[in-house]
């Protein structure tokens, strides 16, 4: 079944250009049933959103800043939140923003039992990140759907500035997790592979170095074998991977 999910936008600090590839991303993960947006509406930065407001059903919450360089919005935005949880009308949240004041709603709303998916800028601070279920960065998105329209119009594909370097410690991490997972024999299942990755680090994704999946990425790192094993089913093949042995 779908999670009817909550997603809550922070305009003050989240740019507009990439709304529709994030509101694409969070209907992989479920139904955005309530999908709201915070600001200052009188301010002429948030003019470029009007549009979009219209193009993706948001609906924009007003909310004054009565003091200068304080943030309302994070207030009006965290009430919502619970109201919305209290109303049991949901069984997931979004949060999109790179602000790490998020932190304790984030980690109230888990609490509670809920799913929160995570999406900010690659400067979000980690606190944030961490106390998500998932958290993906904009910059990946933006840098898809470049790409995306590169091979569509057969231009000069996007410069690779965003993706990450596979580091040593990418590998120590995702070799961990397989032995964590291996049998006798040291394979582990690539499904539960990946969601062990993604509940140690929730801003693990494939997508940060440059692959569309995890099978690719542990291909493309000679530390690692794969083999592929018929389904009891026989519909499709399952993927197995075990650390190297040195």
């Amino acid at each position: 079944m779908d999670l009817k999910l909550a997603v809550l936008i922070d305009g003050d600090n989240i740019p507009s250009a990439y709304v529709k590839e994030m509101m694409e991303e969070i209907a992989k993960y479920g139904n955005p049933t309530i999908k709201r947006i915070y600001g200052d509406w009188t301010k002429p930065t948030l003019s470029k959103w009007k549009n979009i407001l219209l193009e993706n059903a948001l609906t924009p919450i007003q909310q004054y800043g009565y003091t200068t360089g304080k943030n309302a919005t994070d207030s009006a935005m965290i009430i919502d939140a619970m109201d919305i949880l209290y109303s049991e009308k949901v069984n997931g949240f979004c949060l999109v923003s790179s602000d790490s004041d998020f932190t304790r709603l984030a980690t109230r709303l888990r609490e509670a039992g809920m799913k929160v998916f995570g999406i900010g800028e690659k400067k979000t601070p980690n606190p944030f990140i961490v106390a998500c279920d998932k958290f993906i960065y904009i910059e990946i998105l933006k840098y898809q759907s470049e790409e995306n329209e590169s091979k569509l119009t057969e231009s000069e594909p996007p410069q690779k500035d965003n993706i990450d370097k596979i580091t040593p410690k990418v590998i120590k991490l995702i070799s961990a997790t397989i032995s964590d997972l291996a049998d006798d024999d040291g394979w582990a299942f690539l499904g539960d592979v990946g969601n062990l990755l993604q509940k140690k680090q929730p801003n693990f994704d494939s997508r940060n170095y440059g692959f569309q999946k995890l099978t690719p990425l542990i291909k493309s790192i000679k530390k690692f074998e794969i083999e592929q094993r018929e389904s009891p089913k026989g519909r499709f093949k399952l993927i197995y991977v075990k650390n190297k042995e040195n």
